[in-house]
């Protein structure tokens, strides 16, 4: 699926069975929630902080409940854009483009990175 086929995806969702699409700002919140979630799950899996033992995701180490987190957050950032008008091909076109021109001497000189 390309982005453009998952933001009409995602519109056509929200017309069918959504009623509306949320407020703008109730959606940067949710976005927020979402995030958080997504840093919880990383946290425990890869960080230092250990599940609690009535934690529903300890079973498989948030394995599963990792990508469920990704997709929620690209889910809602989808939503956004389409509140917003925004086409999210073209925009990480560009996005890649400002990066390639800005960085591209940047992380192969990085010492740090080797």
């Amino acid at each position: 699926m390309t982005l453009q086929e998952a933001q009409r995806t995602v519109d056509q969702w929200i017309k069918t069975y959504g009623v509306r699409y949320f407020t703008e700002l109730t959606n940067m919140t949710v976005l927020t929630e979402e995030v958080g979630e997504l840093a919880r799950i990383i946290a425990r899996r890869y960080g230092e902080q250990s599940w609690k033992t009535d934690d529903p995701r300890r079973d498989d180490n948030g394995k599963s409940a990792l990508g469920e987190e990704m997709a929620d957050i690209l889910w809602v950032l989808l939503c956004l854009a389409n509140q917003t008008g925004t086409d999210l091909t073209k925009a990480l076109e560009r996005s890649i483009e400002k990066k390639t021109k800005r960085d591209k001497n940047r992380h192969i000189n990085n010492e740090k990175l080797k």
